[in-house]
This record gives C-alpha cells, structure tokens and sequence, in this order.
C-alpha cells in the first residue's frame, strides 16, 4: 500500500487538473494508466491490472500495466466469454480463486491455464444504469483476492468510470455530467478529510490519506463515506 500512494497523489492531481474540461483521448488514456497502476501496486499478489472497455464493435484492453493481462484479456475476447464479460453483464464484480479449478467460462479457463494466471478479480465500469466496461488485476498466486480487496477494486472502478464517461462525452465539454460533479464532490471531500488528519494526527499527506483507506477498508465503506463522517464530526467538535 504505501509503494501505491505516490501514484495516488499523481492520481489525485489528474482528476483536479480535469475538473470542468473535456478530456481527450490521450489525458484519458494516461488517467485510466495512472488508475490501473494505482490498483496493481494497492491489491496484494497483483501480476497486472487493466481495464477493458468497446471501441466501436470490438472489446478491447486499454492500460494493461503488464502483458499478462493483455494476454489473459485477449483469451477472453477470442473465447467471448470470461470474468470480465460476466461483470459486464451483470453490472457486478466477480472473483476467480484458482483458474485450474474454475468451472465457469470453460474455452477460456483452458487457454489460461498454460499461462501464469491462477486468480482474477474483475468488476465493472457503472455510469448510471449502465456499464461502460469493467477493470481486473490477474494474480499468479491461488486465491490471491478476498473481499477486502473486492471492495478496494470498486473504489478504482468507480474512477476508471468517470475517466471513461467523461472522456466519450464531447458534445458536453462546457459541463461536467452528474456523474462527474459527484466525483468532484468526493475528491474534494476526501482533500479534507486528509488535511484534518494531518493537522489532527500530525501526518503528511500520504500516510493521512493511507490512513483513510484503511479505515475504508477495515469497515467496509466507500472513502467518500468516511471522508464525510470526518469533516462532519470535526464540524461539530468546532461549534
């Protein structure tokens, strides 16, 4: 977790840079790279991450930070079927323990099986009521994701699917959708949350925000969620 908060303050200042401005495909690319080695280097056991989105009429991976994943992706797409195709479709998350025991997606558990993939997890890209795509991390360890990291994963999701949506939404350029004013709403909200605990707990910036994500995790909530008990309980203690 720690070797990832580097990264995370890079992640941060992106998503500040964005607000209010139409992203171009580059500036996309280059958030949903600074998202997926976010993601790879915070979930323990990670070989790879990436995120798989349509381009047209064809599924395709974008930011794979190793070719594992690229290869593991590539085997899904030729099989049409796969982790990721199903948290598509559900909308939801899915968690592959050990690939050689797996009995789902059988065309391409057996093209995986020769590789150094042993566990998944996957979930996918909402924006609204619909999903743009999904984001993964493969493992070459059995079992290497429980539900901590499942969690974890859609937080990353939830900002792989705002650089996704705002980056298709051209015509809208002077405005950011609902989507994305809410996940400027959050940014903001976790900016304070980590300047309080640094005033607080005489931290600085990365082991205040790494002490956000903890609490996220250990309890099971959403960052926005604990960033805004924190400002509301520092609120009243201030009346």
């Amino acid at each position: 977790m720690a070797d990832a908060l580097p990264l995370g303050e890079e992640l941060a200042r992106a998503y500040a840079h964005a607000s209010g401005l139409l992203l171009t495909p580059q500036t996309v690319h280059n958030g949903l790279r600074l998202v997926t080695s976010v993601a790879a280097e915070a979930l323990r056991g990670t070989a790879g991450a990436g995120v798989t989105v349509r381009d047209g009429d064809a599924v395709v991976t974008v930011a794979a930070t190793d070719p594992v994943v690229e290869l593991a992706d590539a085997a899904q797409y030729e099989a049409g079927d796969g982790p990721c195709f199903t948290a598509w479709e559900t909308r939801g998350t899915v968690r592959v323990e050990d690939v050689e025991r797996e009995r789902r997606w059988p065309s391409w558990c057996r093209a995986v099986r020769g590789s150094d993939v042993r566990s998944v997890l996957t979930t996918a890209l909402v924006a609204g009521d619909a999903a743009v795509g999904t984001i993964k991390v493969y493992s070459t360890r059995r079992g290497a994701y429980d539900g901590d990291s499942e969690h974890l994963l859609r937080m990353f999701a939830a900002q792989a699917a705002t650089l996704v949506v705002h980056g298709r939404t051209g015509e809208d350029a002077q405005r950011l959708s609902e989507e994305l004013r809410a996940a400027v709403r959050a940014r903001d909200l976790v900016a304070t949350a980590r300047g309080i605990l640094m005033e607080r707990e005489h931290l600085g910036e990365a082991d205040a925000l790494a002490l956000l994500i903890a609490i996220a995790r250990r309890e099971r909530r959403e960052l926005e969620d604990v960033a805004v008990g924190l400002v509301r309980s520092t609120s009243r203690r201030h009346r």
